[in-house]
């Protein structure tokens, strides 16, 4: 029997590394073995009462049809509450669109704006979607290193650097998925500067991870260094890291109409709606008692101090203190041409990754998955007590090497 053929733009992308990992390290566990799993980037807390109760009583009352395409009203009117509150950003209810998660945002984003060839600047270290997402939209990732020594982040002459005549996009996530990067204030003016000369170029800001912060300092935003580019940029944000939301997959955007618009046509005509019932609940968490966060984001922070701690006792890797998100981005450089008690080599981060793996049982994403080597990513959304053995088991594994 011929099987249907498969469009050429996938083949250009591959499946998200972070759920291959996730994947794999769920398969060893049904064959018997002990596995302590670090991949996965979602809140180990469960969703606030309120907001489980928000979404019961929208069930309870019927809300359960179609909604309006950019969003129930409710909702709406609560993220524009959100951004002037907590953003200082004004928005109309004609520039927001709710989305199925902040990653279709992003997707759509794309769809709706880049043509064939059309290049997006990714800063690398950057969320493993990011270059795969571009291509599914015939678009070029254009990823710039931001080594470790620059705090993991874009600077001007890089910018300037990889700006062509055919850039759409620079996207920039603060705090980072992998490393925790932030940028201040003074960075983004620095970085506006360069974008004022470049007036075809438009900015995403991903903020999903803005609350969580450990300096106890709000996230600055783009549009409060560089006010000037908001007829330009595309606000993305959601409710699932924040709120321990991520099944209810509630994303947003705030942007200029023109695209809200493109954007609404886009979606009427793929992925539709929004859950009726997880709008609800999004509006819950926006309009409701915060005091999740701050307690969230204090457990998040002791996990981080004693786990980089544990982490820098370890000869061959070293591990920076992240400002903000929920990872940790380990240098394991010192571990490269080390051999393994089986005589295997370890030539790059994925084999580092591999042999913790099939050595100790603990499960991380190879720094290769997210555009700079050599390291590996850690999720910190999970137990201190796993996170202690996690850390014990590595510690043992790099022991065993020559």
């Amino acid at each position: 029997m011929n099987t249907p053929a498969l469009a050429a733009r996938l083949r250009r992308i591959k499946p998200s590394p972070s759920t291959t990992a996730a994947d794999r390290a769920s398969e060893l566990r049904r064959q018997g073995k002990s596995i302590v799993s670090l991949v996965v980037g979602e809140p180990d807390f469960d969703t606030p009462i309120h907001i489980r109760n928000a979404a019961a009583e929208a069930m309870n009352k019927g809300a359960t049809r179609y909604t309006l395409m950019a969003g129930t009203v409710q909702l709406r009117e609560a993220i524009v509450a959100k951004l002037e509150r907590e953003n200082d950003l004004r928005y109309g209810m004609d520039e927001i669109i709710a989305t199925s998660g902040a990653k279709s945002a992003i997707y759509n984003a794309l769809a709706i704006s880049i043509e064939s060839g059309d290049e997006v600047i990714i800063p690398a270290p950057y969320w493993v979607s990011y270059p795969d997402m571009v291509l599914a939209c015939d678009g070029a990732p254009i990823t710039v290193a931001c080594p470790e020594a620059s705090g993991f982040k874009l600077t001007p002459p890089q910018l300037e650097a990889a700006i062509t005549a055919r850039t759409r996009w620079l996207l920039i996530n603060s705090p980072s998925n992998p490393t925790g990067a932030s940028y201040t204030l003074a960075e983004y003016k620095a970085l506006a500067e360069v974008l004022d000369r470049h007036p075809h170029v438009a900015v995403m800001t991903d903020d999903i991870y803005e609350h969580i912060r450990y300096d106890g300092q709000r996230t600055p935003h783009l549009l409060h260094a560089a006010p000037q580019l908001r007829s330009r940029t595309l606000v993305i944000n959601g409710v699932s890291k924040t709120y321990a939301m991520t099944g209810f997959r509630i994303g947003y955007i705030a942007g200029p109409r023109p695209y809200i618009q493109a954007l609404d046509t886009m979606l009427s005509q793929s992925t539709g709606t929004c859950c009726a019932v997880s709008q609800a609940a999004a509006a819950a968490a926006l309009n409701g008692d915060q005091s999740f966060v701050s307690q969230s984001v204090e457990i998040y922070k002791r996990r981080r101090d004693q786990t980089v701690r544990a982490l820098n006792k370890i000869p061959g890797i070293s591990c920076a203190s992240p400002e903000g998100a929920f990872y940790l981005y380990v240098n394991c450089a010192g571990l490269i041409g080390r051999t393994t008690p089986q005589g295997a080599n370890l030539t790059n981060d994925t084999d580092v990754v591999l042999y913790l793996l099939e050595s100790e049982g603990v499960a991380v994403v190879a720094g290769a998955a997210y555009g700079l080597s050599p390291y590996f990513r850690l999720s910190i959304a999970t137990s201190i007590e796993t996170l202690d053995e996690g850390c014990k088991r590595i510690a043992r594994a790099v022991a065993a090497l020559d």
